[in-house]
């Protein structure tokens, strides 16, 4: 039998530390306890099992998928093919949040929630503020449901969208956050390792990839209370043309914040009509 460490060398196609996940799911281990034993022989099973798991990785299906979680905000989320896996730069959204929105007590939306990764670390930050995530994705929304019985207590709402704004009508929120679909359609990224097998819903409205990130502008200003904000995740190059939008509609103090990677990601304004 080869060892845990001569499996992972030999693992073709992937990089060391998604063999080191894999392996250590499919031994049922943590990755530390699988590297602390790396000398030791994989039983049989252990190891055909693994060189599954490698060999959709290698083909392109990402490691969350496989592994079923992604840890988020310091959380482990269920993760699967109904929803995307949640990015460290979405970590910037969720801070955005946090800083713009000071009371102990405030309504916050988190629209098209996905896994409810932001909605959930927000919620685990702060206690007291009430949370709505929504989706267009019964599926998703079973995702987010279990994640929140899990990591909030079920203290997250979690409402079926039929479009943006439905389900939030009659409603006012100190803010509303949204991670949506930015891809342009013809992006070679969409084919790209990993995104190809993420919910084409959730990465492209179609054209230019705009088309969503301006119906929120244009429609957040029904649902914002007064001095509310509206605070978007959007693609590197997209920032200058979401802050003249932001403007023409009428919102203030609009910022773009900038990604570790220094790419501006995250859109800002405050709604004071």
């Amino acid at each position: 039998m080869a060892s845990a460490e001569q499996l992972i060398r030999e693992a073709r196609g992937l990089e060391r530390r998604d063999a080191e996940l894999l392996l250590a799911s499919a031994w049922k281990l943590s990755r530390g306890t699988l590297l602390a034993r790396a000398g030791e022989p994989v039983p049989e099973a252990v190891a055909e099992s693994f060189a599954q798991l490698a060999a959709r990785r290698a083909a392109g299906e990402p490691v969350a998928y496989l592994l079923g979680r992604r840890e988020f905000w310091s959380l482990d989320f269920e993760v699967g093919p109904a929803v995307l896996v949640p990015r460290p730069e979405t970590e910037l959204l969720v801070e955005r949040v946090l800083a713009t929105v000071t009371q102990d007590t405030a309504s916050i939306a988190d629209l098209g929630t996905g896994s409810g990764a932001i909605a959930i670390a927000l919620a685990s930050e702060r206690p007291r503020w009430r949370v709505t995530g929504t989706d267009i994705s019964d599926d998703a929304l079973a995702i987010a449901r279990r994640n929140g019985a899990r990591l909030a207590s079920s203290r997250v709402e979690w409402l079926k969208s039929r479009d943006w704004f439905e389900p939030l009508q009659g409603r006012r929120f100190d803010a509303i956050a949204s991670n949506p679909p930015y891809i342009a359609a013809d992006d070679p990224a969409l084919q790209g390792d990993g995104l190809r097998y993420e919910p084409a819903v959730a990465l492209t409205p179609g054209g230019d990839g705009t088309a969503a990130l301006f119906t929120l502008i244009s429609g957040a200003p029904a649902c914002l209370a007064a001095d509310g904000w509206l605070i978007l995740e959007h693609g590197a190059t997209q920032g200058p043309r979401l802050r003249a939008a932001l403007v023409a509609r009428g919102f203030t103090h609009v910022t773009s914040h900038r990604d570790l990677a220094g790419h501006e990601r995250i859109t800002e304004g405050k709604w004071s009509r």
